[in-house]
């Protein structure tokens, strides 16, 4: 009996947790209303949870998710089967084109940077893994909202703020949803200076079996090396690597 509630303890705990995957934030009540745990109860939860820094309250007293899940999704992010399977290909890639390689997952609202081969250029741009960033900005994470199923894309555009990170950060959401429309017609993505100033990225899609998109691939530097027949070569050698991954991941091109 005592171990039967400890199981049932740990599902409603799960159900709690679950809901941050659609939910940036959640208030007490909400809680509540979703899953239907009684208040005192919830009250109790949450506050365990809380100790245990699974959970945490923003400014406006409402519950967010805790920083312990980065260290797990660092975790998860380097046991990932696309990880090992891109690694080799990203190293040839970054021999080829002489600029940092990033391999960028989604993960809710955000993206995820899983792995990364730095350049030998003197000034670099650094990425660290587990590092986030909005799926609306940057070149990367941009191929995975393009390529998101268009209800819930427009679902994302219409509840999200576009917040300014730098100089080239898009806030107008019709001139992003031009621009995801570009992305999905030329099936690569480059942005400048939209995360950090003076750094540019050309990013394309990775496919699993099922030709779903599961990441991204991008090449990253200073914006003065993406500019004229470099940025076309930089797009072709991005666009045959993330094939490539895809290819091993087991997409098939279907003309």
């Amino acid at each position: 009996m005592q171990y039967a509630q400890k199981n049932t303890t740990i599902i409603k705990t799960l159900d709690i947790l679950k809901l941050f995957t659609d939910h940036e934030k959640l208030s007490l009540q909400e809680l509540v209303i979703h899953t239907g745990i009684p208040r005192t109860s919830m009250l109790r939860m949450v506050a365990s949870l809380e100790e245990m820094g699974f959970l945490e309250r923003n400014g406006d007293g409402k519950y967010v998710l805790g920083l312990i899940f980065l260290r797990f999704g660092d975790l998860v992010a380097k046991r990932l089967d696309i990880r090992r399977i891109a690694l080799p290909i990203m190293r040839k890639l970054q021999e080829e084109a002489d600029e940092a390689v990033n391999l960028v997952v989604r993960k809710g609202n955000e993206g995820v940077y899983i792995e990364k081969v730095d350049t030998s250029h003197p000034v670099k741009v650094y990425t660290d893994i587990g590092r986030r960033a909005p799926l609306y900005g940057g070149a990367c994470p941009r191929i995975l909202l393009a390529y998101m199923p268009a209800a819930e894309r427009e679902r994302y555009l219409r509840e999200t703020e576009l917040v300014r990170y730098a100089e080239g950060t898009i806030l107008d959401k019709d001139e992003l949803r031009r621009e995801l429309e570009k992305v999905r017609r030329d099936g690569y993505a480059y942005s400048g200076g939209e995360l950090r100033d003076f750094t540019a990225a050309v990013a394309a899609p990775i496919y699993n079996q099922a030709g779903a998109v599961v990441a991204s691939l991008s090449l990253a530097g200073l914006t003065e090396r993406f500019k004229g027949e470099n940025l076309e070569r930089l797009i072709r050698l991005v666009k045959a690597a993330a094939a490539e991954i895809s290819k091993q991941l087991g997409w098939q091109v279907t003309i």
